[in-house]
């Protein structure tokens, strides 16, 4: 399923800004930046329909506060007690107490509509072509790579403020082993928890899941440039919350498989011999 991108991406402003971006490095803007009052930007088709969906919301939360502002203006000075010294009694007025009722009514009506569609866009997962496992621990997280061009499985930690200075990586961002997947190739993400619930987050990619005890969830990006990208447990799990950081490395289906190789050297092959006990 896709969705029609908006007329105003298509605006010689939002071209400069892209252009603007692209030129600055993909790596220098994947992460939070000083003075930002917007989203970081989109790399992914769900953050894009997000972004979209932000923008229509401001458009309209605009013109109710606008149209609010000057009935509030209109009341302070046609009703003033200067040109009202006999203030009317209304007890009723079926017109504007029917309007006040639709009107919301069909606000909310013309919200829900992008809204569900992006529910939709969001959990309706395409086939995937890579699928991690991310578990949250106290604190940090596990990931496993099944299938059979994969099977392993390792830790990721955050890093240090030493440690991240001397890898030339984000304060509290970095990871010791982050996590690499293809780029333009569907990536779905099962998460769990080991203890508490914790929450795997993503903001340029508009992924954001909770890694419940005993159960797994999914959800789903693809990202459509290469670069490293940052995001954090969302969740609040306990003492070193802050210290969760999840490192992604978008890289070229070449590079991916030569990491491939290295990672299934490097790290704990998955168990997947399991045998269950017969009655």
């Amino acid at each position: 399923m896709s969705l029609t991108p908006r007329s105003w991406r298509n605006t010689k402003i939002a071209a400069a800004a892209a252009a603007l971006w692209a030129a600055a490095g993909t790596a220098a803007l994947a992460l939070p930046q000083n003075y930002e009052i917007g989203f970081q930007p989109a790399n992914s088709p769900v953050m894009e329909q997000i972004e979209s969906f932000h923008l229509e919301l401001l458009y309209i939360i605009t013109a109710v506060c606008l149209f609010v502002l000057a009935l509030l203006v209109y009341i302070v000075i046609k009703f003033r007690a200067g040109a009202n010294p006999t203030p009317s009694k209304v007890h009723h007025n079926t017109l504007l107490e029917v309007a006040w009722t639709i009107i919301p009514v069909i606000i909310l009506v013309v919200i829900a509509v992008p809204s569900f569609r992006l529910l939709y866009f969001e959990s309706a997962i395409p086939k995937p072509d890579v699928v991690i496992k991310a578990i949250g621990k106290q604190w940090f997280w596990t990931y496993e790579y099944p299938g059979a061009n994969a099977g392993f499985t390792y830790d990721s930690l955050g890093l240090s403020d030493a440690d991240a200075a001397k890898a030339g990586k984000p304060r509290l961002l970095g990871t010791d082993n982050e996590v690499v997947v293809p780029v333009g190739k569907v990536i779905e993400i099962e998460t769990t928890g080991a203890d508490v619930i914790h929450s795997w987050a993503l903001p340029e990619m508009g992924v954001k899941m909770d890694a419940v005890p005993g159960r797994i969830n999914h959800t789903w990006f693809k990202a459509e440039r290469t670069g490293v990208y940052y995001g954090q447990c969302s969740e609040l799990c306990g003492a070193r919350h802050a210290y969760m950081p999840i490192e992604v490395h978008v890289v070229t289906d070449a590079e991916y498989a030569e990491w491939l190789a290295s990672a299934k050297k490097k790290f704990a092959a998955l168990d997947t011999n399991v045998q269950v006990a017969a009655k």
